[in-house]
């Protein structure tokens, strides 16, 4: 598989398809570590420029998809590769498509409290019979080792293919390196935003929005307050380092390749 590098962030070139066929192998051992599938945008690879902690936990993913459309554009016209935009709320929807085969168990863990419940009802109602298997919204502070304990093992008892992991990056990928041994043979899918679309409480960018590379414009208006800094100054300071790589002016290593 082949990789991009976007300021020092590794984002992989990998198609739905493959994405799937990898996910099937590693589920074949369900008493492995689990896996990390990371998806990246400019505010990851900014948050890893300034935060040595923050980069080293997404090299670690066992995939870092390319979440936004330039990302993309830019790996396409480098490398020659297929590649998609692995959306969060695509794979949600993908993966609840292909459960109907697979019968995958889900697990939602994430979102304001009421929120997975809602979002538990809204792909069950879109795909009947499928396999979600629990919800949780854990409290926004740090859990207490007990508590972690005791969600760990509610989780491990529905036994889960798949956890789908909605809790803003860079806390929902944190989250998920922290637990890939404490919740083994599964996969994590970072899935921040498409908690709150799934379960209502903010509305989804039309999909020529989506494709056109501008939905973080939609999603600025939306929540300018919330969003402001990662929309448009971090915008600007990828704008500029990625310029000063492509031009080679400055040089970025990642860290596995």
């Amino acid at each position: 598989m082949k990789t991009c590098n976007f300021i020092g962030t590794r984002v992989d070139a990998i198609t739905y398809n493959k994405l799937f066929e990898r996910c099937d192998d590693w589920l074949q051992d369900k008493q492995a570590k689990s896996k990390h599938v990371a998806c990246l945008n400019v505010n990851c690879a900014v948050e890893s420029y300034l935060n040595p902690e923050i980069a080293e936990i997404f090299d670690k993913a066992d995939i870092s998809g390319a979440d936004s459309m330039p990302f993309v554009y830019w790996i396409k016209l480098l490398t020659g590769e297929r590649c998609d935009r692995l959306y969060a709320p695509d794979i949600i929807l993908k993966l609840c498509e292909r459960s109907l085969q697979s019968n995958y168990r889900l697990y939602l863990y994430g979102g304001a409290e009421g929120v997975p419940e809602k979002m538990q009802s809204f792909l069950e109602n879109k795909f009947p019979g499928i396999n979600i298997v629990g919800a949780y919204s854990p409290p926004f502070r740090q859990l207490t080792p007990a508590e972690d304990r005791e969600i760990c093992a509610q989780i491990n008892q529905t036994n889960p293919d798949f956890i789908i992991v909605g809790l803003g990056s860079p806390k929902q990928d944190r989250w998920m390196q922290a637990h890939l041994d404490k919740i083994p043979g599964t996969i994590m899918i970072a899935s921040g935003a498409a908690f709150d679309f799934f379960g209502g409480t903010i509305n989804q960018a039309p999909v020529l929005i989506q494709k056109s590379g501008f939905e973080w414009l939609f999603r600025l208006f939306q929540d300018p307050k919330r969003l402001w800094k990662r929309y448009t100054l971090y915008n600007v300071i990828f704008l500029w380092m990625f310029f000063l790589q492509v031009v080679g002016l400055k040089k970025f290593n990642t860290r596995k390749i």
